[in-house]
């Protein structure tokens, strides 16, 4: 060890000496729940802050709506979980089922149609859990394009809401848990954004009502 990391660290326990054993008790009183009548609207103003295309769209016209956004996008290989809802299949597209895809494969397809398992409105997150409906983390980091489905009901207030709702799955089969605030994003030392480095480059979330 090093003669100046002995002095620091010399430093913070005298500092503490008169702390009591175990730590300051931590408080727990701050807000887990909020009743709000605009959870969907104010979800998709979050979502929209991160530069993530947001279309309200009803409950069953979500097929019609992800075949749309593909069109728009110009989609032509996609991939979906396996427990991805029939109508989320393009019909005129190539879709291929998660369990026929390995992670090296996922480089030759345009976009990912996923679900999610909940939702936070005031961050404007939307939460994957590696369920039937997010499928495995890799098929929505690799492709360019995310088109997630958000249904009403998924959306919580606050992120002490969310973390109850994902409690069961990380107990239970210890879930892989991605927490997604628009598409991927860094900038450089001249704060020069680039979208795409680290997942994809475009998110359109469906928020369905």
């Amino acid at each position: 060890m090093s003669d100046a990391r002995a002095e620091i660290l010399a430093r913070i326990g005298a500092a503490l000496a008169d702390a009591p054993r175990g730590g300051a008790p931590v408080a727990r009183d701050y807000e887990r729940e909020r009743d709000d009548p605009r959870l969907v609207e104010l979800f998709a103003e979050r979502v929209a802050d991160y530069r993530a295309q947001v279309k309200r769209i009803e409950r069953g016209r979500i097929g019609e709506a992800v075949a749309r956004t593909c069109q728009e996008l110009g989609l032509r290989r996609l991939v979906i979980p396996a427990g991805a809802p029939p109508e989320w299949r393009v019909a005129d597209r190539e879709v291929f089922d998660e369990r026929w895809v390995n992670d090296r494969e996922l480089d030759d397809v345009d976009g990912v149609i996923s679900g999610c398992a909940v939702a936070i409105a005031e961050t404007g997150t939307i939460v994957l859990d590696g369920g039937p409906r997010c499928g495995r983390r890799a098929i929505t980091l690799v492709p360019d394009h995310h088109i997630c489905v958000v249904e009403a009901e998924q959306i919580v207030a606050l992120v002490p809401e969310a973390f109850a709702r994902l409690e069961p799955a990380v107990r239970e089969r210890r879930a892989p848990i991605t927490l997604i605030s628009g598409p991927s994003a860094t900038s450089d030392i001249e704060l020069n954004r680039v979208e795409g480095v680290h997942g994809p480059r475009q998110l359109v979330v469906l928020v369905a009502a």
